[in-house]
């Protein structure tokens, strides 16, 4: 365990956060002066961070756009009819204008009656006895409100359903963890009740390092990386998503070995892909972290 919390940290102090931010949906976020507005455009980056990166990235500057200088102002004080006006002739992959505006218009409500979605959130947590993923669910729920639109249903997903929501708790990180260049420490939740956004970069990784031997990227997927993840750092364990996520993205972390690319990385001696690709024996982390 302490062979991989050490290679995890060295990972982490090698990451140049503020170079990668520029690449990541995040860096939307850090364009708003007021955490209103950081809210409202992390609501839109999360949700629409999928599939091709810079189509996203192209979708989410037209939202903002639409959105004007001051997105929560907006948000909070438009008509659902508005929204869907603003944003009519909108696509991203299979959401339509329609279906952001909605969830949009759901925002504004919470906003009005909580002051900020970091309040809302707070609420919701409490109502769910102080469990994440009741919490989230909760908040997701009036995100959603009643329609019944699949597409919807998936741009908000229900961490009820066993999926591991990605984006939506890619949302929280943003929201909860500490500032620190990347993420802005905005919601009054601590970081230890986190669980790490789980896409094919962190599931693939983590399948390497033997933080999880799950096949599908589940809710229960991204609870025992996670899980894995707290031995390291019981008060912030997903600090270390940033890095894996971008050490996938960037390619840097191949799915088969190559050496050109593997003896340059901090992880390779903990590594199954690697040790098994030398002709070593993988280690089964997985085991000790249980």
């Amino acid at each position: 365990m302490d062979g991989i919390r050490e290679h995890l940290d060295a990972l982490l102090a090698s990451c140049d956060a503020e170079s990668t931010r520029s690449r990541d949906p995040v860096d939307f976020v850090h364009g708003y002066d007021a955490p209103c507005d950081q809210e409202v455009v992390g609501l839109v980056a999360a949700s629409l961070a999928f599939g091709n990166a810079v189509a996203a990235r192209r979708s989410i500057d037209r939202v903002l756009t639409i959105l004007g200088p001051e997105p929560a102002a907006t948000v909070a004080g438009a008509s659902h009819a508005e929204l869907r006006r603003r944003l009519r002739g909108f696509v991203h992959r299979i959401y339509r204008g329609e279906h952001l505006a909605s969830v949009l218009w759901r925002a504004g409500e919470l906003l009005r009656e909580h002051e900020t979605l970091g309040k809302a959130f707070a609420h919701f947590h409490r109502e769910g006895e102080g469990d994440f993923r009741e919490g989230l669910a909760r908040f997701a729920d009036a995100l959603r409100g009643h329609v019944t639109s699949r597409s919807v249903r998936h741009l908000v997903s229900d961490p009820r359903a066993g999926s591991a929501c990605k984006r939506l708790v890619l949302y929280s990180r943003w929201m909860v963890r500490p500032a620190d260049g990347v993420d802005l420490g905005l919601w009054p939740i601590a970081p230890s009740e986190l669980v790490i956004p789980v896409d094919t970069h962190i599931h693939r990784i983590s399948r390497n390092l033997g933080l999880t031997n799950r096949r599908t990227a589940t809710w229960a997927t991204a609870e025992e990386i996670t899980a894995a993840l707290r031995k390291f750092d019981p008060e912030d364990p997903v600090k270390y998503d940033f890095a894996l996520c971008h050490l996938g993205v960037s390619r840097e972390c191949p799915s088969r070995p190559d050496p050109a690319k593997c003896e340059q990385c901090v992880l390779q001696d903990v590594c199954s892909v690697w040790t098994t690709g030398r002709g070593k024996t993988p280690g089964d982390f997985s085991e000790e972290i249980q």
